[in-house]
Parts: C-alpha cells; structure tokens; sequence
C-alpha cells in the first residue's frame, strides 16, 4: 500500500488533534481524518445565525480539565478566564435566590441566609475543601500511566474523603451534609451533567461524573477559553500542522482492520491508507461498528439539550440581583434536590420533565470578543441552556425539549426571555436547540452522549491487567492496533485533551 503512516487518527476533534501534535512532533508519520469540513469536533466556534456577526462556541463551552502540562508542551496560546461568581440559583416560588461570590465570602454567607440556607455556610466550605484535596491529590496523575485504586487511595490519604466521594453514592454525601433542598441541588449537577442518574445513585455513575467536575486544573474551576471553543481546536491544529501532521477534512472514514487498514470517503471517492497504529477519536461503540465487530456494550446515552441563544441584552432577575452578577457564574434552573429527582422519575417514565432543570452560562460577560464591535456596543449577550435529565430515549421533538426549557427560563425571571431574542438576516430569532438526536447526527456522538461512553474513574481496580503501553495509559481496545483517543478513554470525557495525550504517550512508549 503506498499511503503507509505511523499513525492514522479517526476523528480531528480537539483529543485527535492533540494526539497528532505530540505524535508528529515525536517524529512519526502522522494523519488524521475528519468527516466534517473543518476541524475541531464538538469544539468548534461557529457564526450559527445568519448574518449576525458572532461566532458562538456551538457545542461545548467551558475548559476546566485540560492540564497545563498539555498547553505548555504544545506551546499553545490558549488562555482561560476565571470566572468571579461560582453559580446563582433561584428560589422557586420566591423573589430570592443564591449567589456564590467567590471574591466575597461575607456576601456569599449573607445570601445563604436569605434563602433560609444559614447552617449549610460552614458545611459548604468544609465540602468544597474536601473535593479541593482531591483535585490536588488525583488531577496531577491524570497526564501520568494509571494509579490503580490503592494507590489513589493512598495519594488522597484521607479514608473518609475517599468513602464519602468514591466509595458510596455521593447523593448520599451531599444529603448527609447539607440541609438545603436548594443547597443540595445546586452540588448534586455535579453529578449529573450529561449523565442520566437519580439523586442517590448505587451504580456510582454520578459519583464519577462528579469527581471529574471537581478536580479539574486542581482547582475545579471551570473557565472560559478566550475567543470561544474555535481558539481552542485552532490552536492544536496549529501546532499539529507546524509539528508535521498531516490534517484532512471532508474524509469520512468507514472502515477499520484490525491491522490498520483504513478506508474512508472524500470528494465522492472512495479510498485506503495503512498504519502502524489507529487511533479512533470516535466512541467505543462507533469504533466497533467501524471494525464490523460487535460493540462489547450497549449503544450509549446521552441526557441532555443545549439552547445557545443572542439576546439583546441580559433579562432582569426578581430579587434584583444584577443580571451581570447572576449570569456570571452558573445561574441554575429549577434544580433543587427534589425538583431533580422528580425531573429523573418523569423522563425516566418517558415524559419530558416539567419542569425542566437547566443551567446557563453567559460567554460574553467575560469575554466579548467573540461579538462584533457592534453587537458588543449594543449590549448584546450569548446564553448558553443546557438542560438536564433529557435522555435519548424520549419522544419529545427538538421544538417541544425547547418550548420546555424556554418555560423554565421563564419561570425563575422577572420578564419572559424571548422578546429579548436578536433576530437574524432572515428575520428569524437567533435561538438553536441541540437534543441528543441532533448531536448524533452532527458530530457522531452515539445517542448524544457527550462522553463517548460511561465515565470510568481516574484509577484502575488493583488486578486490572497493565501489560502493555496501551492498558497503563487507558487506551486499550480488544485490538492490538487500534487505541482510543478521545472521550472514551480510561480519564476521558469534557475538553481535556487528556485522551490525545495518553494514547500519544502510549504509542511513543510501545515503539521505543
């Protein structure tokens, strides 16, 4: 075969890219194929309404798991902003809600009291404490082979925090610990974002979508990339472009050997390149359906809708709270303790959730470059929805999962949000919904799973077998030859660059 790479990578999001920068920079032949026409996966920036000149951050939208080490190894020029306020949550039923200030305390404890929420104060900043040890225990092994569980155990070093975080639900923990519903609302999305689980969940699904929002950066912060998602996967492609690899668009890979043939389409064609290795940005399962093997699991997921929406300006709040400070962390919707059980049960039922929780991130308060001069000057404001307990497997159309969210917008404001809505060239509200559907058939997630796969912990049972490169990196698969990359590796999932990392590392230590 004429076309023979040292390594061909399935899928340019931003884990493939990552791969082929350390790859190509290691000296080894490297290509990666994409299928849509630019680079970039789920963390594109797009000008998604017509004629308005803002480039929204279409899919994901906040960095926090993506090492230093990895930013500094590639030299890329991202940088992040950190957010002052940690999150603002309605009072439902009330003109009051809670404001996390991070840059004042005094005001922070003042707004507990006013939602009747005094006793869990201290409670809040001994459990935050608490996931902070374990951010700075387990985040720095992330870029590192695999612990196995008795030495995460040993690195946290402190039993208690490792059987109230990993070892029980931790439904159970944030119960036990706070009084609050609104309280234990707020700390329990942690758990839920992108994962369809039940408040107390015995399975530790959300125990593991959890520890990953937590102990990001060894901080658990969750920043925004300065000129949105594109200057992230812009960046990697740059530096893999400089570093040698080789980078096609339009070039859908349909086929996979085990031995690392590669067939895929482009321009109409049909064509056939040979690796030493493949790699596969792709989930698990799709990868599977691409080496024509059954999927070892069943097809996943996903749970969630996401609304990016261009308003005019910010809507007011009831209990006066500026809009500047409620939009400017994570201002949650209807996610009280029991407003999300109740919201599990129904969609678990096969009902869409009334109402439904949500939460909303506001790009532009902090970084307005990704609005023209003249949007900026306007006062005009992205939103991001993104709606929770909306698993794949509900009926509801993408404008019924909209009206719902838009509803429960609605109900926690102090004026209806749509009459804020900019309007495009056509004339048409800059409003666009993703359901699970949608992300499926855009970017290849299998049932809209933002995780390629269920979450695994960031360590590996003691007698998990670490026989090669690939399995002390957590990028096996059942083939030799082929490894993962992205999402669905062992410490994948969110903009991490972790997966790209890791298989890299796996390959270059297989072939020195």
């Amino acid at each position: 075969m004429s076309d023979l790479f040292d390594v061909a990578i399935v899928g340019g999001g931003h884990n493939g890219l990552t791969a082929a920068a350390y790859l190509a920079s290691a000296g080894k032949k490297v290509i990666v194929l994409e299928r849509q026409d630019e680079l970039g996966g789920a963390t594109v920036s797009s000008e998604v309404f017509d004629g308005v000149d803002a480039r929204l951050s279409r899919y994901s939208y906040l960095v926090s798991l993506m090492p230093k080490r990895i930013i500094s190894d590639l030299g890329l020029g991202i940088r992040l902003q950190r957010r002052r306020y940690s999150s603002y949550t309605p009072l439902p039923g009330t003109d009051r809600g809670l404001l996390i200030d991070n840059g004042d305390p005094a005001a922070s404890a003042a707004s507990f009291a006013a939602v009747g929420a005094s006793a869990d104060v201290e409670a809040w900043g001994e459990f935050y404490e608490g996931t902070a040890r374990l951010a700075r225990a387990l985040f720095p092994t992330v870029c590192d082979p695999l612990l196995t569980r008795s030495e995460a155990r040993a690195a946290v070093g402190d039993d208690r925090l490792w059987e109230a975080f990993i070892e029980r639900p931790v439904g159970e923990t944030i119960r036990d610990t706070f009084n609050s519903d609104l309280v234990r609302g707020v700390v329990l999305t942690d758990a839920l974002i992108g994962t369809f689980a039940p408040n107390i969940d015995d399975t530790l699904t959300g125990n593991r979508c959890f520890l990953y929002h937590v102990i990001g950066g060894e901080t658990g912060d969750w920043d925004l990339p300065i000129g949105g998602m594109g200057a992230v996967s812009g960046e990697l492609a740059r530096a893999a472009t400089l570093a040698g690899a080789t980078l096609l668009t339009d070039a859908e890979v349909t086929s996979i050997t085990p031995d690392g043939e590669v067939h895929y389409s482009s321009g109409g064609e049909s064509r056939r390149i040979g690796a030493r290795t493949v790699l596969s940005n792709a989930s698990p399962w799709t990868l599977a359906q691409l080496v024509g093997e059954p999927a070892e699991d069943q097809k996943p997921e996903g749970a969630q809708l996401k609304v990016n929406l261009l308003l005019s300006r910010l809507p007011r709040l009831r209990d006066g709270v500026s809009p500047e400070a409620a939009f400017g962390g994570t201002f949650h919707i209807n996610e009280g303790w029991n407003q999300l059980q109740s919201a599990y049960d129904t969609a678990a039922g096969g009902t869409l959730p009334n109402p439904l929780p949500a939460e909303i991130y506001c790009h532009t308060l902090a970084d307005p470059s990704i609005l023209s001069p003249e949007l900026q000057a306007s006062g005009a404001h992205t939103l991001t929805l993104f709606a929770l307990h909306t698993p794949d497997r509900l009926t509801a159309s993408t404008q019924e999962q909209l009206s719902a969210a838009l509803a429960s917008l609605d109900a926690v404001l102090a004026e209806p949000v749509e009459p804020l809505l900019m309007t495009d060239a056509q004339g048409r509200p800059c409003i666009e919904a993703k359901t699970t559907s949608d992300l499926e058939h855009a970017i290849g997630l299998p049932g809209g799973n933002i995780f390629h796969a269920p979450l695994s912990w960031p360590f590996v049972e003691d007698d998990a077998p670490q026989a090669t490169p690939a399995q002390r990196w957590g990028v096996a698969t059942q083939w030799e030859n082929v490894l993962i990359c992205g999402a669905g590796a062992q410490r994948g999932g969110g903009v991490s660059g972790i997966g790209g990392h890791n298989a890299a590392m796996a390959v270059l230590e297989a072939s020195s």
